[in-house]
């Protein structure tokens, strides 16, 4: 089957009291979740994903809640293909003067079958 190549515009949200950092596609419905570890990933009714949750994001990137707050720049991809979901993210913070790029990357297997595909999501 073919690979599914998307490009959305998309947003982002933090929630500090729960620690969770959100990023999601603008205009694509959601359908259903699924849980990976400490991460959530949203998904529509073609089976594609539509963003991603990252529970202890602070923990998990090394960084101060409050500096999760302010994301100015950002954008994922997230590939899928044989039973494993590969995310890549790139953002930005300015901590006092200074601006930090981070760009972790997540590998999970998936607890479903999701078609092939490659969703790239950015900022507006």
């Amino acid at each position: 089957m073919k690979k599914k190549i998307l490009k959305e515009k998309g947003e982002m949200d933090y929630d500090y009291g729960q620690d969770i950092l959100f990023f999601k596609t603008k205009g694509r419905a959601y359908a259903k979740s699924m849980e990976l570890n400490n991460i959530v990933i949203d998904i529509d009714s073609n089976n594609c994903i539509t963003g991603i949750q990252i529970f202890e994001a602070s923990k998990f990137l090394g960084l101060d809640k409050k500096d999760l707050m302010k994301i100015p720049h950002w954008s994922f991809t997230a590939n899928v293909g044989e039973g494993k979901i590969e995310i890549r993210l790139v953002f930005q913070i300015q901590v006092r003067n200074k601006i930090i790029e981070k760009n972790p990357i997540i590998i999970q297997t998936l607890k479903e079958q999701l078609p092939s595909s490659e969703l790239t999501c950015t900022a507006v």
